[in-house]
């Protein structure tokens, strides 16, 4: 099974969450997948849209994708199937998504969850890098740094000593 390509966008519908995430899929799109862990709905992002939308096919996906990436998306669930509606755009339709049979729902959801493993995984180690990179770049570091170049009695690169007369103007 793919790892999901995410984006990952949580929905409700009312009090209930869900975890809506898009990955390549036979359609040109791909699939949208919606799932609360327990059962998950698909619909395929380059499927035409229902009759009465206004939008070209590849315009429904792009327009769904940007509407889930701004929260302005929401889901409606139904007997066996769920809708995903664009509500600031009326031009374009919602996008039907249909209940999955048990044992593709938990391929899915075991697909997902060691797909976002591996992606936490992977942030993990780039976190890494830039804290190490941040520490290593840290002006308050620096500043420490270049202070204690000047204390009295400290070696200067080249080997010469910076003594309180070598290292201060002389007061006259």
């Amino acid at each position: 099974m793919a790892e999901p390509a995410g984006p990952f966008h949580l929905l409700q519908d009312g009090p209930a969450r869900y975890l809506c995430y898009c990955r390549p899929g036979p359609g040109p799109g791909g699939t949208v997948y919606v799932t609360d862990a327990v059962e998950v709905w698909a619909g395929e992002l380059g499927a035409r849209p229902p009759l009465g939308g206004r939008c070209l096919p590849e315009e429904h996906g792009t327009k769904l994708r940007e509407a889930l990436g701004r929260g302005v998306a929401s889901l409606s669930l139904g007997e066996g199937k769920a809708t995903l509606q664009l509500r600031e755009e009326a031009q374009c339709t919602a996008l039907d998504l249909f209940k999955l049979p048990i044992a593709e729902a938990r391929s899915q959801v075991q697909a997902l969850v060691f797909g976002m493993a591996g992606h936490i995984e992977n942030l993990e180690r780039r976190l890494e890098v830039v804290e190490m990179l941040a520490s290593s770049c840290s002006p308050e570091k620096n500043a420490v740094r270049s202070q204690q170049l000047f204390l009295p009695g400290k070696q200067l690169p080249g080997g010469t000593s910076c003594g309180p007369a070598a290292c201060l103007p002389s007061l006259l």
